[in-house]
């Protein structure tokens, strides 16, 4: 029996504005499923990517590992932002869901997070650096929320061709 390929969804796909299921807890699917996560994410050269980026409604989103900075990879398990904190710092963000489309997103500079790892032990992370952006941006994921809906008004007005032209590929 071979193994269904996974592949990246694109905006408008409707698994990408569904809020995610919580995993009770990890399978042997669940482990299938990180381990194609990974293999997509790095294929793509993406910083995280969320289950429903991959036709998955759980909540569940991987992290790549960032050596310069001493951060392993992770997988984040029904995680919950526990505190948000600091200015609101612009930063140019993509996603592998939105091809071509990039924006201005404001998030907090500092996140803690509480999270289920791989051998179902509970985790709690801060930081105050890129980290925090990369799972914000992931966590959004999981309610449903992308970037263009974060994005400031001039930001949604250069892609709104782009926003366009995908619904029209998906026959929208």
């Amino acid at each position: 029996m071979s193994k269904q390929k996974r592949s990246i969804l694109v905006y408008p796909d409707p698994i990408l504005r569904a809020k995610a299921k919580a995993i009770p807890k990890v399978t042997p699917a669940i482990r299938d499923l990180v381990e194609d996560m990974f293999h997509l994410m790095r294929e793509e050269e993406g910083a995280g990517l969320a289950a429903p980026q991959v036709g998955e409604s759980l909540r569940l989103f991987i992290t790549e590992a960032r050596p310069d900075d001493g951060i392993p990879e992770r997988v984040f398990i029904n995680p919950v932002l526990s505190k948000m904190d600091g200015d609101l710092i612009p930063y140019d963000e993509g996603c592998l869901s939105l091809p071509d489309i990039r924006g201005m997103i404001r998030r907090p500079t500092f996140i803690a997070i509480d999270y289920m790892d791989m051998s179902g032990a509970m985790v709690h992370l801060e930081s105050d650096a890129f980290p925090a952006r990369v799972w914000q941006h992931e966590f959004d994921h999981l309610d449903g929320m992308l970037i263009i809906d974060r994005m400031t008004p001039i930001d949604r007005l250069r892609n709104r061709k782009a926003v366009k032209l995908l619904e029209r590929e998906a026959g929208l």
